[in-house]
């Protein structure tokens, strides 16, 4: 009896000895470690965190950096308004060109976002949510509401820059979206269906993304520079112009377009990185223009298929097909066949990302490129970047004003346009940005040869006329195929 009560206290012991463990063990699972975190420079993350915790999600981070920028983020609204010009052919014959005509005029409005960028009024948005706008209304998160005005707008970023009266507002701090990983959490403000101040929650899905967005919505002349940051926060139409976040309430990029069938959020969305975008709202702030610089070279991405047509050593870099004559590359030796690997110390390994790299640079500026030759060699080049024209100067102030009227930028006619059109006046349009000549419906190409019925013959005689009068204008066109046409508006 007494060995068996042995055997049993034994039996008994035995049994409680994993079950001790076993309860040791679940205590420490289930104790909260959410406190266990390290700071780096990135940004903050929860470590191993147990099964009272929130799992993982750096909920403080959340919470800190929604407070550090949802009142630097603002509503923005507008009131669109497009002008056409009926012409009465009976008038014109009796009275002359533009004689009797009617103006019509179709009202509309649009909504977005836009991030506060200075304390004294500078406000960052989408060029597609203020395009073709006339009047621009900022609401801020407290509700007080401004009118703004364009400083400056670029196409080919879909990045404008808007200013309204007033000192001491909270701008929002700058991030380097160099920095952010794969990965990474991020938070998108902004105000989606008129919902304002609404913050969403995803991770960076990828870097670099181009998805041929820009170019569709831009003209002829611009050249779209697509390097967007990927995400799944969820965007909505309204969120456009907004801030994308990092957890430290750091802007690192603006919110700008997702991927959708529907027209609202279905998985992902994109942002133009912060890093691009500084480079251009800091130009159109100084200049109101962008001062862009160009490698002068034809790029594509290293697909199997070409690395192996091209017998290329691997699928790392850029590849040229094509060195524009006397540009920035082909003055530097650069050839058609090279591969750029680094553009400074980064590495390269799309279209998407040598344009975001070059797109941050200004003409004059200098560029170390690493290339890889066609035999294999690597070399290291120093690049001086151009603008479309050129030169390494950059344009004054004074220079554009001279160019540029209600966003369009002017050109003088060649000796060959003017022959092939039979006329020896007019001036070209060459660029539209957001202003009243886009939203007349005038596009680029067109040639402007009167103005009140007064003969242009040089870009400034138009461009000052069209900055200095406050009254009616009738403007007379022609196409590029030589057809005159009448626009008249209100200034």
């Amino acid at each position: 009896m007494k060995t068996n009560m042995k055997l049993f206290g034994f039996g008994l012991l035995g049994g409680m000895l994993p079950l001790a463990i076993f309860m040791i063990a679940q205590n420490d699972a289930v104790s909260p470690q959410s406190d266990t975190a390290y700071q780096n420079d990135l940004n903050v993350r929860a470590q191993a965190v147990g099964l009272n915790s929130n799992g993982g999600l750096p909920t403080e981070s959340f919470i800190d950096a929604s407070e550090n920028s949802l009142n630097s983020v603002v509503h923005v609204t507008t009131k669109v308004e497009t002008t056409t010009f009926q012409r009465d052919m009976f008038s014109e014959f009796f009275y002359g060109p533009g004689s009797g005509g009617r103006e019509f005029k179709q009202f509309g409005s649009g909504s977005g976002s836009g991030v506060i960028i200075s304390e004294d009024g500078y406000i960052v948005t989408n060029n597609h949510v203020i395009e073709n706008a006339k009047e621009i209304q900022v609401t801020l998160n407290d509700n007080r509401k401004y009118d703004a005005v364009i400083i400056g707008s670029d196409p080919s970023t879909d990045i404008a820059v808007l200013k309204i009266k007033e000192k001491g507002l909270k701008a929002i701090p700058i991030g380097n979206s160099d920095d952010i990983r794969i990965g990474e959490w991020v938070l998108a403000v902004g105000n989606p269906f008129n919902l304002t101040s609404t913050v969403t929650a995803g991770i960076v899905s990828a870097k670099a993304r181009n998805i041929n967005l820009l170019g569709e919505r831009s003209g002829s002349n611009v050249v779209p520079i697509e390097s967007f940051i990927q995400t799944d926060a969820a965007v909505n139409p309204g969120n456009s112009g907004g801030a994308l976040v990092n957890t430290r309430g750091e802007l690192v990029g603006i919110n700008t377009a997702i991927a959708s069938r529907t027209g609202s959020y279905t998985g992902y969305s994109f942002a133009v990185p912060v890093n691009l975008v500084q480079k251009v709202m800091l130009d159109l702030i100084d200049y109101g223009i962008v001062q862009r610089g160009y490698l002068g070279v034809q790029i594509a991405d290293i697909t199997q298929e070409l690395k192996e047509s091209k017998k290329l050593t691997s699928v790392k870099g850029v590849y040229i097909a094509e060195v524009v004559e006397d540009g920035s590359a082909d003055k530097a030796g650069i050839k058609s066949g090279d591969v750029i690997l680094k553009i400074g110390n980064k590495e390269v390994n799309s279209v998407a990302s040598v344009q975001e790299e070059v797109g941050k640079r200004r003409p004059g500026d200098k560029l170390s490129i690493t290339i890889r030759n066609s035999k294999g060699e690597e070399s290291v080049e120093e690049i001086v970047l151009r603008n479309k024209d050129g030169d390494t100067k950059l344009v004054s102030k004074e220079e554009i004003a001279k160019n540029v009227a209600l966003g369009a930028t002017f050109r003088e006619l060649t000796s060959k346009e003017k022959k092939e059109l039979n006329i020896d006046y007019g001036v070209k349009i060459q660029g539209l940005n957001a202003g009243k000549l886009k939203s007349l419906g005038l596009s680029e190409g067109m040639i402007i040869t009167k103005i009140n019925n007064e003969t242009i013959t040089s870009v400034e005689q138009l461009t000052s006329k069209l900055n200095s009068l406050n009254k009616g204008v009738l403007l007379e066109i022609m196409t590029e195929s030589g057809k005159r046409d009448y626009v008249g508006f209100g200034l």
